[in-house]
């Protein structure tokens, strides 16, 4: 098969030719953004899941669904040790602009951008041209709290004016510290309080809904928490015929079972496995021969791009964790078992598992459980790291 025709797209974020198994997920989002901008009250959405579930595909394609209704957007992707205020400050200049743009400046707008000054005076941002050039004086820095509520205040009413609302866009949402995260919260519930057009967007990996949780009890009030898993075995077909079929090609009912087995569902997979399939296939339709013959370039490309780079910025003693984790085989596994394959008390290790979970690499699905925010990590680790093993 032509590789340069091959319509797969296994990449970082990138939208698959088919986004197949979401549309109820899409219907909810189109929902909440037609509400939000004609004054109702909407329930912001944060995508909960592992990595490689689609998570930041869905989170874009709400962002086109938004721009495409005329709406403002505010996006970012959070970063380690980057403050929540510099991630902010040059996406809402830019929606400033959007907002003059609609209508010449006045007063509303005025205090928009008097607020966005004051939060970026706050953490010394160096931001030249924030001022929109209107020459305003930043009031006296506050609390993140309460300079983020006046930003979301103000540029809520100057949208309101214009008939339009702000979605604010934030994929990694788990990174944001928990006095960041306690702001945002605050900021965008006395927005929904006023009846302002200002809403959030947001994708993160399992562990988010607690943490909001403990930031503010009425978190769970305020948003929704959408789970994004793995794909049902028709949703999976879908996704791996349907591009085919619109190049005149296809899938034998066996090549199409073996890939599903082998990726369990997860979209990220299912494309990695169906290009590599593509690739090697000789002619249409594509067998499970194919299939059987592209798994060790398909392994090959996951392990380089997908799992490997997480290994990489880990400790010798995390990486023991995690292959003892993985000697346990799939899913959650309770701290106490992880500790007994590593022959060391529980409390000996807890710190690891802590320094692991900051990480992003392992989160707590309930008490006393630890499993892997990437599907089939464990998978990886016994392919490619012998147990038992003493790593340098």
């Amino acid at each position: 098969m032509d590789p340069v025709l091959n319509p797969y797209a296994a990449g970082a974020g990138t939208k698959p030719p088919e986004l197949a198994g979401r549309d109820q997920l899409i219907f909810k989002a189109d929902i909440a953004l037609g509400r939000i901008v004609s004054g109702r009250f909407a329930k912001s959405l944060v995508l909960t899941g592992l990595r490689g579930v689609g998570k930041t595909v869905l989170l874009n394609h709400f962002r086109a669904m938004a721009l495409q209704k005329g709406l403002t957007d505010v996006r970012i992707e959070a970063t380690e040790g980057q403050s929540l205020p510099s991630l902010l400050a040059e996406p809402l200049h830019s929606a400033l602009l959007k907002l003059d743009r609609m209508r010449a400046a006045d007063e509303t707008l005025m205090g928009a951008v008097n607020a966005l000054k004051t939060l970026v005076g706050s953490v010394n941002i160096s931001f030249q041209d924030v001022d929109l050039r209107l020459g305003l004086p930043p009031n006296q820095a506050g609390s993140l709290s309460r300079n983020l509520i006046s930003v979301f205040q103000e540029i809520g009413k100057a949208a309101q004016e214009r008939n339009t609302a702000v979605i604010l866009f934030v994929d990694e949402l788990h990174v944001v510290d928990e006095s960041s995260l306690v702001a945002l919260i605050q900021a965008l519930h006395l927005a929904s309080q006023d009846g302002l057009p200002v809403m959030m967007m947001a994708a993160g990996l399992p562990s988010i809904p607690a943490q909001m949780g403990q930031a503010k009890t009425y978190a769970e009030r305020l948003f929704e928490f959408p789970k994004i898993g793995h794909l049902p075995p028709l949703d999976a077909r879908r996704a791996i015929v349907a591009p085919a079929e619109r190049h005149q090609a296809g899938f034998t009912d066996q090549a199409i079972d073996l890939i599903i087995e082998q990726t369990k569902g997860y979209p990220y997979f299912l494309q990695e496995w169906a290009s590599c399939s593509w690739d090697v296939a000789k002619a249409t339709p594509i067998t499970k021969d194919d299939v059987d013959l592209a798994r060790v370039d398909a392994i090959n490309n996951l392990d380089v791009s997908f799992f490997r780079t997480r290994v990489e910025q880990l400790s010798p003693a995390q990486k023991r964790y995690m292959r003892a984790m993985a000697e346990l085989g799939e899913g959650p596994q309770r701290t106490g078992d992880i500790a007994k394959v590593l022959g060391r008390p529980s409390s000996s290790v807890a710190s690891v598992r802590d320094q692991l979970m900051a990480k992003g690499v392992l989160y707590s699905p309930g008490h006393g459980l630890t499993e892997f925010t990437v599907p089939m990590f464990d998978d990886f680790l016994r392919r490619t790291v012998p147990w038992p093993v003493d790593i340098p």
